[in-house]
């Protein structure tokens, strides 16, 4: 088939592989059984209301419900995140795989991984989009998927035990019946809030605890159900198109008319020494930052925000924030005389703007000299786990979960 303009239009296969390559040079197709999956599934028969090219693009997402406020509730999480999840899964040939959110692509790549003496359970609390599921599975042929329409909360306990369970909406917390579910040694890989920052984790389940083997930074849609827990949002600018909000969860409820004026306020700036790449993640550090400082929510803000000079650095998911009183400062960067190198710092605002971005500076150094190239431990217990039998570190309290994050 051409095009008006005489160009060949790719065929299906044709994207798929096209899309694989973008992934392995992206990094986040590494194993040969997971590319061999990527390259076998129609992912675009599951959203027909999509441009197909659009579907096969690494980081592109497609969303399929929003809530009454606008808000995604739920997606197609893009191929560079499935492949990712995945990866970390680390799936073998004849195993039992629960997913908890579904869309179809996802349950299909995990199906081409377990095999035909291998099943996947998919559940999802929507009726809609169990039902897009069901339609996907039954188009694409797939006999050894179960398309389950139910609160994950309780797990799916009519398949159980697991061998892996992946979960494709973010979790504030790990019910408990996740854990029971999960052969003891299987892995959990979940896209876990802690204090704001979302990270997918795989954790491995050790008796009643899990413990994490490596996590990457990530966005997904919150979960709904017995399990919903949406941080809380307060604007500090709502200027429109240049909104500026802190994201809060279980952070103490700041005094926003304060922030607000410290915003319009005047700025100041305080700088490490320390720098990094242009292409080099902060995640790591802003784990960091969230393990050693109490009140660091992360604060939102629309790309006009800094054109209109309101912010000095702009991101949707959001930016480590130190709050206190009525003041308040965030990590910033500029560049240095070196070629794609940046110095990290904070920009404060507020009557104690230049002492709380110096509190924000000192931990950006102590990550430097003493954890840059340490891997932070994160670990799940049980709710009524008593505190001596912690590992040192920040502990995040849930409803059904006490989570560590400690460094090595």
């Amino acid at each position: 088939m051409t095009t008006e303009t005489g160009q060949q239009t790719p065929t299906e296969q044709q994207m798929r592989d096209a899309m694989v390559q973008q992934l392995i040079e992206l990094g986040a197709a590494r194993d040969p059984r997971v590319v061999a999956a990527l390259r076998a599934v129609p992912r675009h028969l599951a959203t027909p209301e999509v441009e197909a090219a659009k579907t096969y693009q690494a980081e592109s997402a497609t969303i399929t419900k929003t809530d009454e406020n606008g808000v995604d509730i739920s997606s197609v999480s893009a191929p560079r995140v499935q492949a990712m999840q995945i990866e970390q899964a680390g799936i073998k040939t004849g195993m039992t795989v629960l997913e908890i959110g579904s869309g179809g692509p996802n349950a299909a790549y995990l199906a081409e991984m377990v095999g035909e003496q291998g099943r996947v359970v998919t559940v999802d609390i929507d009726p809609d989009v169990t039902e897009r599921a069901e339609r996907f599975v039954a188009e694409t042929g797939y006999r050894n998927i179960t398309v389950v329409t139910a609160d994950a909360e309780g797990g799916v306990p009519g398949h159980a035990p697991y061998d892996r369970i992946i979960v494709t909406v973010q979790a504030a917390d790990i019910p408990p019946a996740w854990i029971e579910q999960l052969k003891d040694g299987g892995r959990l890989v979940v896209p876990l809030r802690m204090r704001s920052m979302t990270r997918t984790i795989a954790f491995i389940r050790n008796g009643k605890r899990l413990v994490s083997d490596g996590f990457e930074q990530c966005g997904f849609v919150p979960m709904r159900g017995a399990g919903e827990n949406r941080m809380r949002l307060e604007s500090l600018h709502d200027e429109e198109g240049a909104e500026v909000a802190l994201r809060l969860d279980g952070h103490p409820v700041p005094d926003i008319e304060a922030l607000r004026s410290a915003l319009a306020g005047p700025r100041t700036e305080a700088w490490s020494g320390v720098t990094v790449g242009g292409m080099e993640p902060k995640d790591h550090l802003d784990l960091w930052l969230t393990t050693a400082l109490d009140n660091l929510p992360l604060m939102a803000a629309k790309p006009a925000a800094r054109q209109r000079g309101i912010v000095a650095v702009a991101s949707p998911i959001g930016i480590p924030t130190l709050v206190d009183g009525g003041s308040f400062a965030y990590r910033t960067s500029r560049a240095t005389d070196e070629a794609d190198r940046y110095e990290l710092g904070a920009v404060g605002h507020g009557p104690d703007a230049q002492k709380v971005a110096e509190r924000l500076v000192d931990e950006i150094q102590k990550w430097n000299g003493e954890h840059r190239s340490h891997q932070a431990r994160i670990e799940v217990f049980p709710a009524n786990t008593p505190d001596d039998q912690l590992p040192a570190g920040r502990v995040i309290d849930r409803p059904r979960t006490r989570v560590t994050i400690s460094w090595r």
